[in-house]
């Protein structure tokens, strides 16, 4: 806020997204309101890039649809570098983890962001020591999709996801809380998922066979297991998948869960 007593002793300028504007001292108040109104969605992306794209189509347009009169919502994405936090959780580093993206957040916050979310699902290893330490509100993907497949009715669900996510129990522990069990796939199945992942999806490499191949596991787990459900436990599933159900197995896309969770904050006014 910069005061201009030569050209006027009773107005300011201020510095925001469509440039220099100057108001009356009188509307200061009002204009400082009206920025403290315009809720920012933080998102931590990067870890994915593809997907971190992919959520920021996913918001702009769920938010347009939800608001017919042309407006758009404002969102920050701080975008980190990858290579760090995979060193962090191949390393088993998990503090080192929390404390790194516990700093992003704090980037966010001091950016104007209302809330957040980590554009991931591995990164939720972590989740409960970020948020302690937030000076703002976060997003659970896994708190968000747990409550989408509840009121699915859901019971069996397959996890497909980075061999972390699989191998964690953060999806188990908060569905086991809804009465519903998470299967996971066989060793071989897994390393199959997670080397593709990792190879091709990160990078935005998308393969008709590899999409087939992940098909035929979920079809697999019905058979086996007699899943109702399956859970993209990796956003950037989501850009390969796109399905709503896959041989009769109800598929939770969770970067759309996460998109839905985010753009309800928004417009519900809440921080």
């Amino acid at each position: 806020m910069i005061f201009h007593p030569r050209r006027n002793p009773f107005a300011f300028d201020a510095t925001g997204i469509a440039g220099l504007v100057t108001f009356p001292l009188a509307d200061a108040a009002l204009w400082l309101q009206l920025r403290q109104a315009m809720k920012r969605i933080g998102i931590i992306g990067g870890i994915g890039p593809e997907t971190t794209v992919e959520y920021y189509r996913r918001i702009l347009d769920l938010y347009r649809r939800r608001n017919p009169d042309g407006s758009a919502p404002y969102i920050i994405i701080n975008s980190l570098d990858m290579k760090k936090p995979l060193a962090m959780l191949t390393a088993s580093k998990l503090d080192e983890l929390a404390a790194f993206l516990s700093e992003e957040v704090e980037t966010l916050a001091r950016a104007g962001a209302a809330f957040a979310l980590v554009a991931a699902n591995t990164p939720h290893l972590v989740f409960d020591a970020i948020a302690r330490r937030s000076p703002i509100p976060l997003i659970s993907i896994v708190e968000a999709t747990a409550d989408a497949a509840k009121a699915a009715g859901l019971k069996r669900l397959g996890l497909l996801g980075t061999r972390f996510t699989m191998q964690a129990s953060f999806y188990a522990d908060a569905l086991a809380v809804r009465e519903i069990e998470v299967i996971l796939p066989n060793e071989e199945e897994q390393a199959y998922i997670h080397a593709k992942y990792m190879d091709e999806l990160v990078p935005g490499i998308i393969l008709p066979e590899t999409r087939d191949r992940l098909m035929n596991i979920i079809k697999s787990l019905k058979v086996r297991t007699q899943i109702d459900g399956a859970i993209l436990g990796g956003t950037e599933l989501s850009l390969i998948v796109r399905d709503e159900n896959v041989f009769g197995v109800r598929i939770l896309d969770t970067t759309q869960i996460h998109v839905e969770a985010a753009v309800a904050r928004l417009i519900s006014g809440k921080n």
